[in-house]
């Protein structure tokens, strides 16, 4: 009896065995994509820039911030800014965009603005019309509506931005996605007690004519929402690097780098701690445009400044290859970020505008067997 028993038992694990596999395997992946406005690929990749943390023009504390951020090695001085980004990603997943080696990332929009580089790289299109920072509906489709009219994903994209006019660039009258930008409010049916006392902090904060919101408060209005909802699509959207580069504080821009690292580091640690997430959630994370690459031009970007095009680009997750940082000749834009998530996602990115062909070397090999759903 007892052998009959053990022998049903394996025949049974034996017979569910693979369709658990096989439904786990089919589940549609999840994708995190952050940005940080702004921010230039040579402090990425170099750590923090001699040229303009010995000048007391954007340094109050030049010795402090030196103590805090130099090292002579460029290895280690990369490390003291970005610690995540190079004791983590760079070990488990890909980082693209060292111009020093020939690998290059950039926008192809000419304009240089954030409004025209958060439309290229969330429509796959550098429409020219798309110009200046104003408050004027984009008309284009972005692959996060896209991805919310899918039967896998409906209802199941969310975006956070500290940057106000992403309500503009989302087109948030005509979005179903949901949509927290700037100092407004969070609302939906169930707001957990941290939703409220955030929004209880950004009524105190709130000024129309301010147009970031603090990337904290950002952050963990994302971190909740993703914790109590479980959005299988998320993008979450940092401004404070260019914020504080405009105003030519590097302390500021230096700082708020080191807060990103952070930030991304904590949601990595929450990706692998929660079921939900865990082994089918990749992670991207990239900037909107470059800026000045000279000690007096870092300030600004726009298309008569050299480096505004400079941009870069981290993959993490079990759908991105693992590369470490890359070190060959090759050349990628930023419009080609939107068909290669779709892909990744097992779907075509079809719209009412061009969209640009995916980089297909960013995947792992078995990408290829996930079903391309045409729409």
């Amino acid at each position: 009896m007892k052998h009959f028993t053990l022998r049903n038992s394996i025949f049974i694990f034996l017979f569910f065995f693979p369709f658990s596999l096989f439904a786990q395997s089919t589940t549609a992946p999840n994708i995190i994509i952050v940005t940080t406005d702004g921010f230039r690929w040579r402090e990425i990749f170099e750590g923090a820039d001699a040229s303009i943390l010995n000048n007391s023009k954007y340094v109050k504390d030049t010795a402090l911030l030196r103590q805090l951020f130099w090292n002579d090695n460029e290895t280690e001085r990369r490390k003291l800014l970005m610690p995540f980004v190079w004791n983590v990603i760079e070990k488990q997943g890909a980082i693209y965009g060292n111009r020093n080696f020939g690998n290059e990332v950039s926008i192809s929009n000419p304009y240089k603005f954030s409004y025209a580089g958060y439309n290229e790289l969330f429509t796959g299109y550098a429409d020219r019309a798309v110009i200046a920072n104003k408050e004027r509906y984009n008309q284009n489709q972005t692959i996060l509506d896209f991805i919310n009219e899918q039967p896998a994903y409906k209802g199941n994209v969310a975006a956070f931005t500290s940057w106000k006019l992403f309500n503009y660039i989302f087109n948030k009258p005509s979005s179903q996605l949901f949509l927290n930008s700037g100092y407004y409010p969070i609302r939906h049916d169930s707001l957990t007690i941290t939703e409220n006392l955030i929004n209880g902090i950004q009524v105190d904060l709130f000024d129309s004519v301010i147009s970031t919101r603090n990337d904290m408060l950002t952050f963990l209005a994302a971190k909740e929402y993703m914790k109590s909802h479980h959005p299988k699509v998320l993008y979450i959207g940092f401004g404070e690097t260019d914020e504080y580069a405009h105003h030519g504080n590097y302390d500021g821009y230096l700082q708020s780098a080191v807060a990103v690292d952070n930030y991304l580091s904590q949601l990595w640690y929450l990706v692998n701690s929660d079921p939900f997430y865990k082994n089918n959630t990749n992670l991207i994370v990239t900037t909107d445009h470059g800026r000045g690459d000279g000690k007096n031009s870092w300030t600004r970007h726009d298309m008569f400044t050299k480096g505004s095009s400079n941009t870069w680009l981290l993959t993490l997750g079990p759908q991105f290859t693992k590369q470490g940082e890359l070190k060959s000749k090759e050349a990628m834009n930023t419009e080609q970020i939107p068909q290669t998530i779709a892909r990744l996602l097992g779907l075509n990115f079809i719209s009412n505008h061009p969209v640009s062909e995916p980089v297909y070397s960013l995947y792992q090999p078995t990408i290829d067997n996930i079903p391309v759903t045409l729409r």
